[in-house]
This record gives C-alpha cells, structure tokens and sequence, in this order.
C-alpha cells in the first residue's frame, strides 16, 4: 500500500465520535502549540465497537474494539499517530506501535447521571455497558435493576431510564461540557476506575523516531508514570481475563479491583508504591499476581 503520508503534515487518526475527535483536537492543538508551524490534521476511522453498538461489549471482544482500526491507519501508513482513550487500549503492546504520548489526566472517576446512589430506590434502574461499574455498584446495591447501555454519549444520556441513573466517566462529560448533568462522582478508590481512564493515549510507529520526537511535547510525565503502573497491573492478570477489573494510581497508591460476581468473590487492594519507577512496577504486578489467586482460589 502507498504511504499517503505527506512530508509536511502531521496526520492523527482518530474515532469519529465526539468524544474521540474532541480528544484528537486536543492532541492537534498542543502538537501545534508546542511546534509552531507544525501542520496536522484528523483521519477519522470506523471501528468494530462503533460499528456493532447493538451488542455487548464483552461478547464482542472488550478491549481492544475500539483501537485496532485506528492503529491499522498508522500501521499502513494513512496516518502518523492514532489518538484512544487510554482505557480502551489492550495491556499487549501492538505490534510495530509505541505510545509516544501519555496526555496529562482529566478526572479518572465514574459519574451517575440522573440519580445518586442514595436516591436511588430499591430496585431501580441503572444502565451500563461496563461490567466492572456493574460488579463495583452491585457489591454497594444489589438491588438494583442493572440495564445494558451501548452507543455515544448523546444517545448514552438519552437512554436515561425513569427513575434510575447510567454510568459515564467524568472525562468524557468534562470534555463535552456536560458536567452539570452529573448527580454523583463516585469515589475513585471505592469504585476503582478502569486502566487509563481519563487519559488520551497516542501512538505512532516504533520506527518513526522524529514523530516519536514531536510527541515527546506532550507527553506528562506524571500521568504516563501512574497509567504505565495501571497497565503493568493489568498485563499481569492476562490479557485473556473477563472478569471486572479495575486500577488507579492516585497520591502514591495504588487503588485496585478485581472480581468473580458469579462465585461471589469481590476484592479491593489500596496500597503504597515505592517511589522509584521500576519498583513501581513491580509492586503492581506482585499485587495483580496476588489478586489473581486469591480470586481463582478454590
């Protein structure tokens, strides 16, 4: 395939939604802020989690539906750098790919729309797509009416059901202005969020070293350290595990979920992390290894 990359311009592939192509800008805005003169422009890219929002997200594969489009961009050379929510990129490294860019964190916590958790009543409805915010809101509330939510934000918030709430990230409603629709923010280290949230991740080809350079703009230290941590905690449970999981780095600590709703097994980990970064890492992957087996244990 030809490179229909051009020399003088920066291309970012990118989601068409809202919320993806509002993030991509973002990236644009600061790549042109921090190289004056820096031309870039936005690829816009269907993905497998766009095209099948009648379907659960953990039937069709969970991680990974809604970046492997948007990296092919970059990987046959439509596009220099593929700009995700974080959150949604596999632990595995893709191949040929190298995240270049950890941009620095909004809020990574859930949000209820509609309804707090105390006005609740016994037995309403509260739709998500998440089976981790459903396992972390169903250890808390049992009783709830848990209700399956896929598409884009608009049609997520038009979905509202009667007398119940849905479940969104305060970053996404941070970046579309719709933060007054909140009732609740949930507590990061009850309701752990998942790996990365919050965070706008960009890659480009392990090969590209002056993209690669250009990115090093925009890259924040502090975030990439906190999600590489997330990531590594993630990676040590396989790639292959579907049951809820979540990780939050947060003031030196780590804040951790993982759970077997079906066998009743429901485990939270808040620990510190030594200062230096491979310790970091390490520590991650202890407690993962930990967390594992106590929730495969007989």
């Amino acid at each position: 395939m030809s490179d229909a990359r051009g020399a003088g311009v920066l291309r970012i592939a990118t989601r068409s939604s809202a919320q993806a192509s509002t993030q991509a800008r973002s990236v644009a805005d600061a790549l042109r802020a921090a190289h004056p003169g820096l031309e870039v422009e936005l690829l816009f890219v269907d993905t497998t989690g766009d095209q099948r929002q009648d379907v659960p997200l953990h039937t069709i594969g969970g991680q990974g539906v809604f970046v492997k489009e948007v990296q092919r961009a970059v990987l046959d050379g439509r596009a220099h750098l593929a700009a995700h929510s974080a959150k949604d990129l596999p632990s595995t490294p893709a191949d040929g790919l190298v995240i270049g860019a950890f941009c620095e964190r909004r809020s990574a916590a859930d949000a209820l729309v509609g309804s707090s958790l105390e006005q609740l009543a016994p037995g309403a409805p509260v739709a998500t797509g998440s089976v981790r915010r459903r396992a972390q809101l169903s250890a808390v509330r049992p009783d709830l009416d848990f209700r399956e939510l896929r598409g884009n934000i608009a049609t997520r918030l038009s979905k509202l059901p009667e007398g119940g709430s849905i479940v969104m990230a305060v970053a996404a409603m941070e970046i579309l202005g719709l933060t007054d629709r909140i009732a609740e923010v949930l507590p990061p280290e009850r309701f752990v969020p998942a790996v990365g949230q919050g965070c706008v991740a960009v890659e480009c080809a392990t090969v590209d070293e002056h993209t690669r350079s250009l990115l090093a703009a925009v890259d924040h230290p502090a975030t990439r350290a906190a999600v590489e941590v997330e990531r590594a905690f993630l990676a040590t449970l396989g790639s292959g595990c579907s049951l809820p999981v979540g990780a939050h780095v947060a003031d030196g600590r780590l804040h951790a979920f993982l759970a077997d709703p079906g066998r009743g097994r429901w485990l939270h980990a808040d620990e510190p992390l030594p200062g230096e970064p491979a310790a970091a890492l390490a520590a991650a992957v202890a407690l993962a290894a930990r967390m594992r087996d106590e929730v495969d244990r007989p």
